[in-house]
């Protein structure tokens, strides 16, 4: 008979067979805009259609997401490599980061071309969780791209990135 065990190693390795997506949540305020890549998402409610988002406590990105209330999540399509590559080391404030990159502004943040999908989110709810804050927002708009499939992330161990 299996059995649960109680071990933080074993915890570990059970989360990272728990699939995610990975997407460039994008915000703009005051003039100010940024990206960040997140990976546990997760559609929450058909009517009105809303997503979860988490967020790591300290990401200069989540200021802008409190004052603005909305976001842009833009898809990653089965190619990572070049939006991980741009986006996994993460932006300060004050650097640039969509320089070269396709962007076009929306009410709720910058949209990405190179991405697959784009929704534009009101966050309904924000709610601490451990080390990350779970956002609730309300997809209020979208635009698909492209027909292709989204990158899926299984990790090693889900108890880091």
């Amino acid at each position: 008979m299996r059995k649960l065990l109680e071990d933080r190693e074993e915890v570990g390795l059970a989360l990272g067979r728990i699939p995610s997506g990975c997407s460039i949540l994008t915000v703009t305020h005051a003039g100010r805009s940024t990206a960040l890549l997140v990976s546990w998402i997760q559609q929450a409610s058909f009517d009105p259609p809303c997503i979860t988002v988490c967020v790591k406590r300290g990401r200069p990105a989540a200021p802008l997401i409190d004052a603005s209330g909305k976001f842009v999540l833009n898809v990653i399509g089965e190619d990572p490599t070049p939006m991980f590559r741009r986006f996994a080391k993460g932006f300060t404030l004050d650097e640039d980061a969509f320089a070269g990159l396709h962007t076009e502004p929306t009410p709720f943040g910058p949209l990405i071309d190179e991405c697959i999908a784009h929704l534009g989110c009101r966050v309904l709810q924000k709610v601490p969780v451990g080390d990350h804050d779970i956002y609730a927002a309300e997809v209020l708009a979208a635009h698909v791209l492209d027909r292709q499939s989204p990158y899926v992330h299984l990790r090693t161990t889900g108890l880091s990135y």
